[in-house]
């Protein structure tokens, strides 16, 4: 009897344990986690608490000391407006400002009003977010908090080794401790590691729930219509601004004891131009900005590292062909009275163009030597090689950020639906994942309705941009008949521009002037794309964030690509390629004659093109990035000068400076990815380049980081696990770099018919010479045509006619039909291609292959802190578990304890 009795009470304390075990599970489970909230219906709408400015410049706390500013909404007084006739706006606004703080205060969040010091009419709202506020929304959003210090070895990395020395001071800078960490979950906070509850959540992570409750908090409830966000309050004007707070002015410490003075450090060790050879303190900038602004200022440093090896092959190609451009044969030829001076070559334009001698094109034939060299081959292989190397290494580079940064598993856990997604969410699907029923903004068919849209009207602006790209060239066509007719006769008339004479030529001059054009054309067209892009990419209404930034990017890039490149691509491949020969030019719309490339080559025009869109291009960018937004703030203080005496305090500081873009980080990264296709596409036709790349680079992060820090508003910190789209585009651009630096030498340059000359046309039969040479080039190169065979229309009044050609001679049976010599120079620029690309392609092949995306070690690292991180949280939930049973199994037992003792007595 008493055996059968301790079995009943030991299964009724096992059963009691499960029971309460699964009343736990449900408990944590079964709770809603909030994400929209406003107050019930006929609830009055809370006030907000009013106070005044309590004199300290410095605070980031509310009056009270103690509770932290972590968002500021700014407003404009509707009783202090002087406008009557939009009395029934203002009422608008304030209602709706009204229903929008009290469902944030019906949310937990805690909200404090403060008058302007400067200007009466703005009232400034301060958020805070409770400690449970936050525990809530750091679940919602899978934050990733410390559960306890990393004692592992931390891994060194290879570039962090050769690097380190020019990184700032640990003593200035301390070094961010290491943690084991895991999603937080609210209901086992006693698994973290939390030795202070205020500064458990960083302001960065503070920051980023207000943004995301801000998003979310409705504004206006009419039957089932809701809406809500604060961007669409912004918009309407209900707010003028929203940000989170500096913790200190940039350039002043804080008086403050607390305060980490972060900003005040990063302007010091990073933003100042006296810290431009130091390294950047990355995990500061992700601490103070967040991951997603760390990352982009990463791949900027690495990508500016290692443009130092390219642009130092460059100019050792550059310095090989300067040097070199005297003694090349084909120049000497040229420049030589007794071959060049002899030569007369037939006009470039019908009836008004001259006859002009060859060797008048001395110094453009020198200067297509420095270009269009040996070197240059070398050089475009190598950076076809380098542009492997670079991706390949910034795939693990990035890996280490990744790990270290906590943001390996970001997008699968922590990345919410747009706001702006769920509220258009009117229809239902099955979710083929979990095959439950969910809301969706639209059915199979809107949606294709919409990518077709935006497909559509991408492909219209691209065909704008190639229309505008063909008027280009009709004005190059039209200004060079009126400079061949009008520049030289004026250089000759002139005594003081006799010096440049030599220099300025009728397709130099037309060349210089269709590139600034071109120039103005594509940032006319930028300026308005953008708006077409945005307005695209919101109607096709993406689900997340980095879905939206993603195809925002695609189509941006394709836009910006046509319109960056097309003028390029046209000198490289198009321009000279069909222009006939001087009996039979070939003519566009009826009468306007096909250009040529100048005497000296396309190439040259090619590398004046290139150096006119980049330099231009830094030069507008940097006038943008610097002096707009310092010109607007010092225009904005000075419109609200106050006396000296007043105090104004850190939120108002803040609301003085500029605003970052609703696009945030995309036009640097649109910059920079736009100048890696010049440094990578055309490359072999300016090997400095990389050069004038790595000198704008190291100007860049020094510009962007004393704007991001100094001239605008803390952004809202966001996560972020690699560049994004960026990472795809940059790899297409690699592929496609190889085939167009193939091609610019196989068809731009005369890199391949002088090869052909040397080995073919040099020696017998061609010749009679018995040795390889290239003495005789420029007589080769050049075909005889008959002036007799001219029109009536085109023909010049002078005589003697040889052209840029390979074409029989008039006596030939196939007169003005190409040569055999032809023939062999296209039979080996199409072998080169092809040889050379699938060279290059199988090493970039073979090294993408042989470079793993993430170390090794890394992996095993990755691996093992997994592995603790599940032990740890096992433990500590076992342990809290028997915590938590332990009262129910004392009393347990002391009532199996009763009846024993009975038996016994």
């Amino acid at each position: 009897h008493s055996r059968r009795s301790m079995t009943h009470m030991y299964c009724l304390l096992n059963l009691s344990f499960i029971v309460i075990f699964c009343i736990c599970l449900f408990l944590v489970y079964s709770e809603e986690l909030p994400t929209y909230k406003s107050m019930p219906k006929g609830q009055a709408v809370p006030k907000v608490e009013r106070a005044e400015f309590n004199g300290n410049p410095d605070s980031l706390f509310f009056n009270d000391g103690k509770r932290r500013i972590d968002f500021v909404l700014v407003y404009e007084d509707e009783s202090k407006s002087v406008s009557e006739k939009k009395g029934s706006v203002m009422r608008r606004r304030q209602r709706r400002r009204e229903f929008f703080e009290g469902s944030l205060m019906n949310m937990g969040v805690e909200l404090e009003a403060t008058q302007s010091v400067v200007d009466e009419k703005l009232v400034y709202v301060k958020v805070h977010m409770p400690f449970e506020v936050l525990c809530t929304y750091a679940e919602v959003l899978h934050i990733k908090l410390p559960i306890q210090p990393n004692d592992l070895a931390p891994q060194s990395s290879a570039y962090n080794c050769f690097t380190h020395h020019f990184y700032p001071s640990e003593d200035v800078i301390a070094k961010e401790a290491d943690f084991f960490t895991a999603p937080f979950q609210k209901d086992q906070l006693k698994c973290f590691w939390v030795k202070d509850r205020e500064q458990f959540f960083t302001p960065a992570m503070r920051s980023r729930m207000a943004y995301y409750i801000l998003s979310r908090a409705p504004y206006d409830v009419k039957g089932n219509v809701k809406k809500f966000g604060f961007n669409k309050l912004l918009d309407g004007g209900v707010y003028k601004a929203a940000y989170p707070l500096h913790d200190c002015r940039f350039n002043v410490k804080s008086k403050e004891p607390d305060c980490p003075n972060e900003r005040f450090l990063l302007y010091n060790e990073w933003a100042h131009p006296k810290s431009f050879y130091k390294m950047q303190p990355l995990d500061l900038i992700r601490k103070y900005f967040g991951e997603k602004i760390g990352m982009y200022f990463a791949w900027l440093g690495f990508y500016t590292v290692m443009l130092t090896l390219a642009a130092a092959v460059g100019l050792g190609c550059f310095i090989y062909g300067y040097t070199t451009r005297e003694t090349s044969t084909w120049s000497k030829e040229v420049c030589d009275p007794r071959i060049g001076g002899e030569i007369v070559m037939c006009p470039q334009c019908d009836e008004i163009c001259p006859y002009w001698r060859l060797n008048t094109t001395c110094e453009s034939s020198k200067r297509l030597c420095i270009f269009d060299n040996y070197g240059t081959l070398v050089f475009a292989i190598f950076m076809s090689v380098w542009v492997t190397l670079f991706l390949e290494f910034w795939k693990r580079y990035q890996a280490e950020l990744e790990h270290d940064w906590d943001t390996v598993e970001f997008l699968q856990q922590e990345e919410q639906p747009r706001p702006e997604y769920e509220a258009k969410c009117i229809y239902e699907r099955v979710n083929p994942v979990t095959q439950e029923t969910e809301k969706v903004p639209y059915t199979a068919c809107g949606k294709c309705m919409r990518v077709s849209c935006g497909i559509g009207t991408v492909l219209f602006w691209v065909l704008l941009i190639i229309a505008s790209v063909v008027g280009v060239i009709v004005y190059r066509l039209a200004m060079f008949i009126t400079f061949s007719s009008k520049l030289r006769s004026e250089l000759n008339n002139r005594k003081e521009l006799e010096p440049f004479k030599e220099y300025v030529t009728p397709q130099m001059a037309t060349s210089i002037t269709a590139s600034i054009i071109s120039f103005i054309i594509i940032m006319i067209l930028n300026s308005v794309y953008e708006k077409v892009a945005i307005w695209i990419t919101d109607f096709e209404l993406p689900r997340t964030k980095t879905e939206y930034e993603n195809s925002l990017t695609l189509k941006m890039f394709l836009f910006q690509f046509v319109n960056y490149y097309s003028s390029c691509f046209y000198i490289a491949f198009f321009k000279g390629k069909v222009v006939g020969y001087p009996g039979q030019p070939v003519y566009w719309l009826g009468s306007l004659r096909n250009e040529e490339c100048d005497p000296g080559g396309c190439l040259t025009e090619l590398t004046t093109q290139l150096s006119i869109i980049m330099t231009g291009k830094a030069v507008w960018n940097n006038i943008q990035e610097v002096l707009l937004p310092w010109v607007k703030n010092l225009m904005f203080r000075h419109c609200t000068q106050v006396g000296s005496e007043k105090v104004i305090p850190r939120w108002e500081q803040d609301y003085r400076l500029q605003p970052i873009g609703k696009l945030g980080l995309f036009y640097e990264y649109l910059e920079m990815v736009i100048q890696f296709g010049f440094v990578t596409l055309f490359v072999a036709s300016f090997p400095l380049a990389p050069l004038l790349a790595l000198f704008n680079n190291l100007c860049e992060i020094r510009v962007d980081a004393w704007k991001i820090t100094t001239q605008f508003r803390r952004v809202v910190p966001e996560k972020a696990q690699d560049i994004g789209a960026w990472q795809p585009i940059l790899q297409g651009v690699a592929i496609l770099a190889v085939a167009t630096n193939a091609a610019i030498i196989a068809f731009t340059s005369d890199m391949i018919p002088r090869l052909v000359y040397y080995w073919a046309f040099s020696v017998s039969p061609y010749s009679d010479g018995s040795d390889h040479t290239m003495t005789g080039y420029i007589n080769s190169s050049l075909s005889v045509f008959n002036i007799a065979d001219f029109k009536e229309t085109i023909r010049p009044s002078e005589e003697i006619t040889p052209y840029r050609d390979f074409r029989h001679p008039p006596s030939h049976p196939n007169q003005y039909d190409f040569s055999i010599y032809y023939w062999h120079v296209i039979a080996a620029k199409l072998a080169f291609m092809i040889v050379v690309e699938h060279i290059v392609y199988f090493t970039k092949f073979m090294l993408s292959y042989m470079i793993p995306d993430m170390p090794e070690a890394l992996k095993e690292q990755i691996k093992r802190e997994r592995y603790l991180t599940q032990v740890i949280l096992h433990e500590t939930n076992i342990k809290h578990f028997k915590e938590l049973m332990k009262p129910i199994a004392d009393n347990l037992q002391n009532e199996i304890e009763e009846p024993e003792l009975d038996l016994t007595l």
